[in-house]
C-alpha cells in the first residue's frame, strides 16, 4: 500500500514538472537568443501548396515568446481575406512563462474588421484579428492558420527573421507543387541547398534555419534582403478570375498586365471634344502633354479602389470621365486615353513607389510593384506623369517614384526601364538671411530660401495640402530657436522639369544671443544646423547606404548692436571626404557679421569599415554648425 502511494506521488510529481516546463517554457531558450531580443520565434512553419494555376493553400504555424512590452506587437494575429483569399481556419493558444496553456481560441473568437483604410473608397478586403492582451512577461502565443487562395498570382516570401530585435529558434518554408510545375525562387544569404522530395504527384522543396540571434538594425544599413536570410518566390503559370498569365520573364508578365487594361481606353464624345479643343492648337507634343495633364488634374481626383481583380485592373476610361475619380490604375489609364485621342503614344508603367521602396530584384520577374504611373516618350526627352497628384507639374516624379526600376507595358509585353535620377545640383536649398541683433539679444530675421528638386518635395505637399494655420504650426515645430515668433511667411512655386519653391520668412527670436557681463555669445549659423549624431561602433556589421544627394548653401548677414567688438571667432572649417564636402566661415566687419556655409552630401553604398569615418564627418558638422562668435563691449 505504501509502495502504491509512493508511485502515485512520483507520477503526480512527474506531470507537475512537465506542466511547469512545457514545450514553450522560457527556460528552454538558449541564452544566446535572448541578447538584444524583445521576442523569440520558437517555431515558424510555413507550407505553401500550389494545387493548380487557379488555387493555392497556405498553412502557417508559429509560436513566439514575448519577452517585454517592446515585443507586444509580435503577439498580434492579423490576416486579410477577400473575394479570392479565404481563411479556412484559425487556432490560437496563450502560454505563461513555464509553457503552461492559459487560453485557447478558434476562428470564431477573432475580430472581423474592415480592411478599408482612410484613403480608400471601396475595398473588399477584410481582416481577421486577435490579441490575447496578456501583459505578464514573458509569455508565449501560438497560432495556426490555413488560407485558400483562388489564384496563384501572389506567392509568399520567406524571411528567416521577421524583423529586428527578434531571434529565432526554428523556422522553415515548404513549397509543394505538381510535378509538371516550374517553381521559381531566388535566395538571399542562404548557404545550403533546399531539401527536395517527391510524394505521389507533387514535389516538396524545403528551406529551414535555426538558432538565429536577434539583429540590431544599424544606422544607414542596407535593405533586409542584404542582412538576413530571405527567399522570394514567383509563379510561372498563374490565373486570377478568367485571366491567365505567365511570369517567367518580364515580357510575359507585361502581356498579362496589358490584357487587364486592353479595350478600356474609350472616351465619351464630350471628353474627346475637350481633348481636341485643348491640344489641337498647340505646336508640340510636349505642350499638348502638359496641357492635357493639367486637364486631368483639374477634372479628376485620386481615390483608392480595390475590389476583386480591380486591385489589378483599371476602371474603364468612360467610367473615370463620368465619376471624375479613380485609383492610380484608373487615372493612369485615363491619361493614357487622353493622350491616345490626341495622337500621342504613352505607356502604362508599374513601379514600386515610396521613399524607401526603391529596390526591386531585376533578375527575378515577379509581382514587386505597388503603383502605376505613365511614361510619354518624346523624340528628345521622356515625360513621366504621376496621375494621382493634382498639384505636381508634368514631368516631375519626386522621391516617391524617382530613381528606380519600373515595368513599362504595351501590347508586346513588359520591359524594365529606369525613372529619372535627380542629381546633387537638382536638389539644392539655397538660403539668404539678413538680420539685426538688438541690445536685448533679440534677433530679427528676414530669410529667403530657394528649394529645388527633392529638397522641395515635403514643402510642396505641405503648402498645397494644408491650411495656412497648419503650415505655421509646422514651421513653429521645425525651426531651431528657443523662443520665437513667425511674423509672416510666404511661398511661391515655379513649375519646370525640376520644380522650385521660394520661401520668405520674417522671424523674431528673443534671447537668441547669450549675454554674460560685457560679452555677447552668438551662433552665426542661424537656421541650418545639422542634427544627426551617430555613435561610434568598432564592430559595425553592415554596409552603409546613404540616400539622395543634395546641396545646402547659407549666406547670413547680421547687423550687430553698437559698441561691441570681436573677441573670438571660430576658425574656418573645410572637410572633404567620400561622404561629401562641408565648409563654413565667419567674419566681422564694422558692425556686421557675415557667415557662409555650404554642404554637399553624397549618396551611395559604402563598406561597413567606413562607418566611423561617417560618424566623425557628421560630428564635425554638428560641432561646426554650433560654433559661437564672442563679442565684447567696448
Amino acid at each position: 500500500m505504501k509502495r502504491t502511494v509512493f508511485s502515485i506521488c512520483l507520477l503526480v510529481g512527474y506531470f507537475t514538472a512537465v506542466a511547469g516546463d512545457g514545450e514553450y517554457a522560457v527556460n528552454r531558450i538558449n541564452s544566446s537568443l535572448l541578447k538584444n531580443a524583445n521576442a523569440v520565434v520558437r517555431i515558424d512553419e510555413t507550407r505553401f501548396r500550389i494545387k493548380n494555376p487557379s488555387e493555392t493553400v497556405l498553412t502557417n504555424h508559429f509560436a513566439i515568446t514575448i519577452l517585454n512590452e517592446k515585443g507586444d506587437n509580435w503577439a498580434i494575429f492579423s490576416e486579410y481575406y477577400n473575394k479570392h483569399r479565404r481563411i479556412e481556419s484559425i487556432e490560437g493558444y496563450l502560454y505563461d512563462a513555464n509553457g503552461k496553456q492559459i487560453k485557447k481560441i478558434k476562428k470564431k473568437d477573432t475580430e472581423d474588421l474592415s480592411g478599408v483604410d482612410e484613403g480608400t473608397l471601396m475595398d473588399d478586403s477584410r481582416i481577421k484579428k486577435h490579441n490575447f492582451y496578456y501583459k505578464v512577461y514573458p509569455y508565449t502565443i501560438e497560432y495556426t492558420v490555413e488560407i485558400n487562395n483562388e489564384s496563384s498570382l501572389f506567392f509568399p516570401m520567406w524571411a528567416a527573421q521577421p524583423g529586428e530585435n527578434i531571434s529565432v529558434e526554428k523556422t522553415s518554408m515548404e513549397m509543394v507543387y505538381p510535378l509538371e510545375y516550374k517553381l521559381r525562387y531566388k535566395t538571399f544569404n542562404y548557404k545550403d541547398e533546399a531539401l527536395i522530395s517527391t510524394v505521389k504527384n507533387e514535389h516538396i522543396q524545403k528551406w529551414e534555419a535555426s538558432d538565429l540571434p536577434a539583429i540590431v538594425r544599424e544606422s544607414y544599413s542596407p535593405r533586409w534582403h542584404d542582412i538576413t536570410t530571405v527567399v522570394i518566390f514567383g509563379p510561372s503559370q498563374f490565373q486570377i478570375d478568367n485571366y491567365e498569365g505567365n511570369m517567367v520573364n518580364w515580357q510575359d508578365f507585361g502581356k498579362f498586365i496589358f490584357s487587364l487594361k486592353e479595350g478600356k481606353d474609350q472616351l465619351p464624345d464630350d471628353v474627346k471634344k475637350a481633348v481636341h479643343s485643348i491640344a489641337d492648337g498647340l505646336t508640340s507634343n510636349k505642350l499638348k502633354i502638359e496641357a492635357l495633364y493639367k486637364y486631368l488634374q483639374d477634372n479628376t481626383r485620386y481615390i483608392s479602389i480595390q475590389l476583386g481583380i480591380g486591385g489589378w485592373q483599371p476602371f474603364d476610361a468612360r467610367e473615370v470621365a463620368s465619376k471624375r475619380y479613380g485609383d492610380c490604375k484608373a487615372l493612369t489609364n485615363y491619361m493614357y486615353s487622353l493622350l491616345k485621342e490626341a495622337g500621342i503614344p504613352s505607356y502604362y508603367t508599374l513601379i514600386r513607389a515610396g521613399r524607401n521602396e526603391r529596390y526591386i530584384t531585376e533578375d527575378f520577374p515577379s509581382q514587386q510593384f505597388n503603383h502605376v504611373i505613365l511614361c510619354a516618350p518624346l523624340q528628345k526627352d521622356t515625360i513621366w506623369l504621376e496621375c494621382t497628384n493634382q498639384t505636381v507639374q508634368a514631368g516631375y516624379l519626386g522621391a516617391f517614384t524617382a530613381n528606380r526600376t519600373a515595368l513599362l507595358v504595351d501590347e508586346s509585353g513588359g520591359k524594365l526601364v529606369r525613372t529619372p535620377v535627380y542629381k546633387m545640383n537638382d536638389n539644392v536649398q539655397s538660403r539668404s538671411i539678413k538680420g539685426k541683433l538688438e541690445d536685448d539679444a533679440t534677433l530679427h530675421i528676414s530669410s529667403f530660401t530657394k528649394y529645388t528638386g527633392l529638397q522641395q518635395d515635403d514643402l510642396h505637399h505641405m503648402i498645397n495640402d494644408l491650411s495656412a494655420t497648419k503650415v505655421k504650426e509646422i514651421l513653429h515645430e521645425q525651426l531651431d530657436f528657443a523662443t520665437y515668433n513667425i511674423n509672416s511667411f510666404n511661398y511661391e512655386q515655379e513649375k519646370g522639369h525640376v520644380p522650385v519653391i521660394n520661401e520668405t520668412l520674417d522671424i523674431s527670436a528673443s534671447n537668441y544671443a547669450t549675454i554674460t557681463g560685457k560679452r555677447l555669445f552668438i551662433i552665426p549659423n542661424t537656421m541650418t544646423r545639422w542634427s544627426r549624431k551617430l555613435s561610434s561602433d568598432s564592430s559595425r556589421k553592415y554596409d552603409i547606404e546613404l540616400g539622395y544627394e543634395y546641396i545646402d548653401i547659407d549666406s547670413v548677414e547680421i547687423d550687430l548692436p553698437a559698441g561691441y567688438e570681436s573677441e573670438a571667432l571660430p576658425q574656418p572649417v573645410q572637410i572633404v571626404n567620400k561622404f561629401g564636402k562641408y565648409s563654413c566661415s565667419v567674419k566681422i566687419t564694422a558692425d556686421k557679421m557675415f557667415y557662409y556655409r555650404k554642404m554637399e552630401h553624397y549618396s551611395g553604398h559604402f563598406p561597413a569599415s567606413d562607418y566611423n569615418e561617417l560618424v566623425k564627418f557628421y560630428e564635425a558638422i554638428y560641432k561646426a554648425d554650433r560654433s559661437k562668435v564672442v563679442l565684447v563691449k567696448n
